[in-house]
């Protein structure tokens, strides 16, 4: 499936956040719940991120140009970015209606019908989160990853808001609401955190994960058992693209021609073994000492070149 064609889910994402809001909107006005209403906001934020994921993945989507020739993936990061910074403020304002409903309880009117109606708008999230998440595993799309995160963080509090306004009923102590409202909102802070984290990995360029690594390394243990030896292996990912660079080093007598030709299967190989990689190979010579010169990211400055330049 192209990049592209992955907007279709950041609009089920909106279709569902805008009928959970209305649905989550009407279960407050039945109940007067300050739970249900901190409910409802969360369902806003949402919102709000759906549209950042809409807005996010057609910017990934662009194939690269002369201005981004690695491509556009990493736009991906700035919608969790941007979604977790709702999250925080959603849970503000959460807080702060459930303080103030502390200092002046009021009491909890339909109950049965109101949260009736949140529960029905949590198997719709709990739905939508499961078809999100699912696509972002297929696809590797860390902005799906977020937005079903987010729902499924949304179902949990819902349905302790419901067992809040629930043992509201039954017995008696107003008092509940709000602390609960209070522990959605936490829980809230914690899902907004974890999007963060998620997402400023992603920028700091961090390497591949770890079964992905052992994949990548598998493919080249089957060159290097024929004496073929590499070096300077960086891996990045942006978005759902991966980025494997090396130095292969063979014997010096070699070909122009036969080192490409190993390049060329190397590269296949590890294409097989990381999907959506691109793969940079750089030929070095085993019988030349300046071959090992260059394993870390900046290359020391060659003693006699230094000595020819300063005279």
């Amino acid at each position: 499936m192209e990049r592209r064609a992955l907007r279709r889910f950041a609009w089920l994402s909106i279709a569902a956040a805008i009928v959970t809001m209305a649905l989550k909107t009407v279960a407050y006005v039945l109940t007067h719940s300050v739970g249900l209403f901190s409910d409802a906001l969360e369902s806003l934020v949402n919102l709000a991120g759906a549209l950042m994921a809409l807005a996010m993945l057609t910017a990934a989507a662009r194939p690269p140009d002369e201005g981004h020739a690695y491509g556009h993936g990493k736009a991906e990061y700035f919608s969790s970015v941007v979604e977790g910074t709702l999250i925080f403020l959603a849970a503000i304002s959460i807080a702060v209606a459930a303080v103030e409903r502390i200092f002046v309880p009021k009491a909890l009117e339909q109950i049965g019908l109101g949260t009736g109606v949140a529960l029905v708008a949590s198997a719709v999230n709990l739905a939508v989160a499961f078809v999100l998440l699912r696509a972002a595993r297929t696809h590797r799309s860390i902005t799906l990853e977020a937005n079903a995160r987010h729902l499924l963080t949304d179902v949990y509090t819902s349905v302790g808001v419901v067992v809040g306004v629930a043992a509201v009923a039954v017995t008696g102590f107003r008092i509940l609401d709000p602390l609960i409202a209070l522990a959605v909102a936490s829980n809230i802070v914690w899902s907004g955190l974890r999007l963060i984290r998620m997402s400023v990995s992603g920028l700091m360029d961090a390497a591949l994960p770890a079964p992905e690594m052992a994949a990548l390394k598998a493919a080249l243990e089957r060159y290097t058992s024929q004496g073929i030896q590499y070096h300077a292996l960086r891996t990045r990912e942006s978005g759902a693209r991966r980025f494997v660079s090396l130095h292969v080093l063979v014997p010096g007598d070699w070909t122009v021609h036969r080192g490409h030709r190993l390049l060329e299967r190397i590269e296949a190989d590890i294409r097989s073994a990381v999907p959506d990689a691109s793969v940079f190979t750089h030929l070095e010579s085993l019988d030349d000492p300046a071959s090992w010169d260059d394993q870390a990211l900046d290359r020391p400055e060659e003693p006699r070149r230094a000595e020819r330049r300063s005279s």
